[in-house]
């Protein structure tokens, strides 16, 4: 199985379990090693009190997609540290994409950068995520 194959088919086990993403009305938009595009719509119960997206929606999009990067080597991987810069605000109906990209993977430990932009292409948040490996894998381990 090559690596964007095995990307893909640890991104299709995750996303069996991923009520969060789904909830929020998230969709798989492309998959590769190292790499994950997520989009979602924003939605009038997703927006504060001054009529804009509330950050945490945007952070969670893009901590999803960070997520598919990241555990697409089939071992489970999670957030050791994150940030996020929010450059623009977002309304009720815009569709947001957030673009994951590895910059580095080593030992146990990996680093990732989010870009996530509207509709128009406009970039409204910068996301840097830090992975670490944990016990387990996605997929069956053949002997």
């Amino acid at each position: 199985m090559g690596a964007d194959e095995l990307a893909r088919a640890c991104a299709e086990a995750m996303w069996e379990n991923d009520k969060a993403s789904k909830h929020m009305g998230m969709q798989i938009e492309d998959i590769s090693a190292g790499s994950a595009t997520l989009s979602m719509t924003v939605l009038d119960h997703m927006t504060n009190g001054h009529d804009i997206c509330h950050g945490g929606f945007i952070f969670t999009l893009a901590d999803s997609a960070f997520a598919f990067a990241c555990n697409g080597y089939n071992q489970n991987a999670v957030a050791q540290q994150c940030a996020i810069t929010f450059l623009a605000p977002v309304k009720s109906g815009e569709k947001l994409t957030a673009t994951a990209s590895e910059v580095q993977r080593a030992g146990r430990g990996g680093i990732y950068d989010i870009r996530v932009t509207r509709n128009d292409g406009e970039v409204i948040a910068e996301f840097r995520g830090h992975s670490r490996t944990v016990k387990g894998t996605h997929l069956p381990v053949e002997s």
